[in-house]
């Protein structure tokens, strides 16, 4: 059954203004998915008709066209704060990047990306991980080690078992696919845990997560609870 629901194709929004860069990007989907991977299919058309999509999880957001930036990344979150953003855009930015992935990116590329490394990125996302230069990684994580947001003192939330070995596994950097391989249950079931977990904290975010777990460790709940 988890493998027939591994094989459900997904739909990848994209946005770009320019109609070169908009070729360019849906020329990465030609290349056929790797055995036993569901298939990436793209989706084009205005921003608005994309999030209006909502069986749409992923969206790449190409910084390069003139009517993107920070504040589409941050209407985009507003208006579907569950979206998964892939974002291109310009380097040696650093600061740039890490806004926009507290903005909601999961990945960051530069725009001399070649579309190999675009779709690794992308692969990366669907299966739960995030792509971006660990330099950066490493000053965002310090950034927000500083931060001074009044809700890392908020009280601690009590977590079950399952999602704390859920998060156990996220703090190892395993992607969604790996956290169900090891713990022997579906994909699906592990996207639910991941949901409940930044509910549980308030995080936007997997960084974000897994720096409140850090900041803060996370109490396991009282019973001997198994979440399912």
């Amino acid at each position: 059954m988890s493998f027939i629901h591994s094989q459900k194709p997904i739909h990848i929004g994209l946005v770009a203004d320019e109609p070169i860069r908009l070729e360019g990007l849906s020329s990465i989907f030609e290349h056929r998915t790797q055995e036993g991977k569901p298939a990436l299919l793209p989706v084009t058309g205005t921003l608005d008709e994309l999030l209006s999509r909502s069986s749409l999880e992923y969206l790449v957001v190409d910084l390069h066209s003139s009517s993107c930036g920070l504040d589409t990344l941050d209407a985009i979150r507003r208006a579907r704060p569950a979206l998964r953003l892939i974002v291109i855009g310009p380097r040696d930015d650093d600061e740039l990047v890490q806004n926009a992935i507290i903005a909601g990116a999961r990945a960051y590329l530069d725009l001399t990306a070649d579309p190999h490394t675009i779709r690794m990125a992308i692969e990366v996302v669907t299966e739960g991980s995030i792509w971006a230069p660990r330099r950066l990684l490493s000053k965002l994580i310090d950034r927000l080690l500083r931060t001074s947001d009044t809700s890392l003192t908020n009280a601690i939330p009590h977590l079950t078992s399952r999602e704390q070995q859920v998060l156990d596994l996220i703090l190892l950097a395993q992607s969604n696919r790996e956290i169900a391989r090891q713990l022997g249950i579906e994909e699906r079931t592990v996207k639910a845990h991941v949901g409940r977990l930044m509910r549980k904290t308030g995080a936007e975010n997997r960084i974000e997560l897994s720096m409140r777990a850090l900041n803060r460790p996370l109490q396991p709940h009282g019973y001997n609870q198994q979440g399912r």
